[in-house]
């Protein structure tokens, strides 16, 4: 059964609160990681950017602020669309509905594409990266911000125990829905490790991929480029 329905559900649901919950779950270190992120995809000269998964729009904003590109902020949950609109009705962002994984772009069009919590609700990652690369010019830069399966060291037991039991108390008490928030801790721990997500960027035809890991291991910003 497709993951689709079920994760749009969700996120149109907790859209309203979304940012909030962010910012409390990530100890208020989510908007330095999005900031990353739009280093990571920089270029000075670039004139369309491509923000996947936008959710309320915070890296398509940044992306605007930092370079001046043309951006287009694309979701599948109309919920967080309206968010997005509301949040950044005074900046020039195309918001538009759409599917990862049939992108309703032409092939070369963007300089950049980002995604922050995208691959980890989709059904083929894989799937998802080549109509990413399908969709970037030539020399163009991929970012993703994604959750990692932390590393089983010494702080495992207690990074398991605020995801497991933590995250979702949050959920329940911030955005009132202990269920969807649940299921984002789950699939964070059954997610691809880092490793295996650079692989998977690489099999999509991406060159120069890296990762750096933030939150003691449970976050990882990937990037590449499409070079041929």
């Amino acid at each position: 059964m497709s993951k689709g329905p079920g994760v749009q559900k969700m996120f149109d649901a907790i859209a309203g609160r979304y940012d909030m919950m962010n910012r409390v779950m990530t100890l208020g270190q989510d908007q330095r990681w999005r900031r990353f992120v739009v280093k990571k995809a920089g270029n000075p000269d670039a004139e369309m950017s491509l923000d996947l998964a936008t959710g309320t729009g915070d890296i398509a904003a940044l992306m605007v602020d930092t370079y001046g590109a043309a951006v287009v902020g694309a979701d599948f949950s109309l919920n967080m669309l309206f968010e997005a609109r509301s949040r950044f009705a005074e900046k020039q962002i195309n918001w538009q509905a759409c599917d990862a994984n049939n992108l309703p772009f032409a092939d070369r069009v963007f300089d950049s594409v980002t995604f922050g919590y995208l691959l980890r609700n989709v059904d083929d990652a894989g799937k998802v990266l080549k109509e990413v690369f399908r969709v970037l010019r030539k020399g163009g830069k991929v970012v993703c911000l994604d959750t990692t399966p932390p590393a089983k060291n010494m702080i495992y037991p207690f990074l398991q125990f605020y995801f497991r039991f933590c995250i979702p108390a949050l959920g329940k008490i911030i955005a009132n829905d202990e269920t969807a928030y649940a299921y984002l801790t789950g699939s964070t721990m059954e997610f691809y490790t880092a490793e295996k997500l650079a692989r998977l960027f690489k099999e999509a035809g991406f060159t120069q991929v890296r990762f750096q890991k933030f939150m003691f291991g449970t976050i990882a910003v990937h990037w590449g480029e499409k070079s041929d």
